[in-house]
């Protein structure tokens, strides 16, 4: 098979690109996604809980489908694919959060307006990956190698997020935001949750458009981390588009789940930073040996469980010698 071959037929492409414009119009103007409002963590919570069933849904009639037309073994191969890619980029963007989390408090935007700024990003963050993905997929058909520059990228990424776990981004002096306060018009002050205001007869942006800005280019920054992981996982486009695209869908949910807890998770970011070195490393030794997708899966879950479970122990001893 051709590495742009995809088990997807045409009407597959359309049903799911449907069923993305039917959520997000629902959250947008069914369930409140455009007023300001307070996140609770308990809406949060049910929201989680919502896109990760839909995922698990998902995959579940994939590999029905799938099974009553290509047979047994595509479908269960597809399947722990697709679940395999979620869970990584479910995994990588936890650390989109963190850095949401340094964004909105450096730029102090109360928690009723971060809503919309997601939203927006998330939309976005869709037709960043749609293209990505879909250029990425292209790439990797004509040139195969490319996956070793992948898997290269990512063990360079992976090792330099190890050293540079508990380094923090100075968000201030971001070269985007620099570059966009000296070309655009800014009212500064507090405008809720306008991006753009007029005075006097001319359009200013305010400094909630300046956070969109930021909130855009570090999803796009994680993008190029987050796709050619899966990439070492599938080559499918359609398994990449839509295992990414539930994980990004659920991306605001995550966020207003973990904003409260999120520095009691310290010690995620090396858990991030291995499952990257894993990867890259999985797909230098392709020519050699071929990590199974059940062993991959393993691994990751492993990575990030182990991580989870080490910062709330540290957290714990450090409570305890207070």
């Amino acid at each position: 098979m051709n590495s742009l071959e995809s088990i997807a037929t045409g009407p597959m492409w359309a049903g799911f690109i449907a069923f993305v414009l039917l959520m997000l119009a629902l959250d947008l103007f069914v369930f409140g996604g455009n007023k300001a409002h307070k996140v609770s963590v308990k809406e949060a919570g049910i929201w989680s809980l919502i896109w990760v069933s839909l995922a698990l849904l998902f995959n579940g009639g994939l590999w029905w489908y799938l099974k009553g037309t290509m047979g047994a073994e595509v479908a269960d191969q597809k399947a722990l694919e697709f679940l395999s890619g979620y869970l990584i980029e479910k995994t990588l963007s936890v650390d989109n959060v963190f850095v949401f989390l340094l964004i909105f408090t450096a730029f102090q935007v109360p928690q009723q307006y971060q809503r919309r700024v997601l939203i927006y990003g998330v939309l976005g963050a869709i037709v960043m990956r749609a293209v990505m993905i879909m250029a990425g997929a292209w790439v990797v058909s004509e040139f195969s190698w490319v996956l070793y520059v992948f898997g290269a990228f990512l063990l360079f990424t992976g090792m330099r997020m190890l050293v540079a776990a508990d380094q923090e981004p100075d968000v201030a002096n971001n070269p985007v935001l620099r570059f966009a306060r000296r070309h655009l018009r800014v009212a500064e002050g507090d405008h809720q949750e306008r991006f753009f205001v007029l005075k006097d007869g001319v359009r200013y942006v305010t400094p909630l458009f300046l956070v969109l800005i930021l909130i855009e280019v570090t999803d796009l920054v994680f993008a190029v981390d987050s796709i050619p992981a899966i990439f070492a996982i599938t080559t499918d486009p359609f398994i990449v588009f839509t295992s990414n695209l539930f994980a990004i869908l659920g991306l605001r949910a995550l966020y207003f789940l973990l904003v409260d807890v999120a520095d009691r998770f310290h010690l995620l970011k090396y858990g991030l930073a291995m499952v990257l070195t894993f990867i890259g490393v999985k797909m230098l030794i392709m020519p050699w040996y071929h990590v199974p997708v059940q062993a991959s899966l393993t691994v990751v879950a492993v990575l990030i469980a182990a991580s989870c479970i080490a910062s709330l122990v540290v957290a714990r001893k450090d409570d305890a010698t207070k």
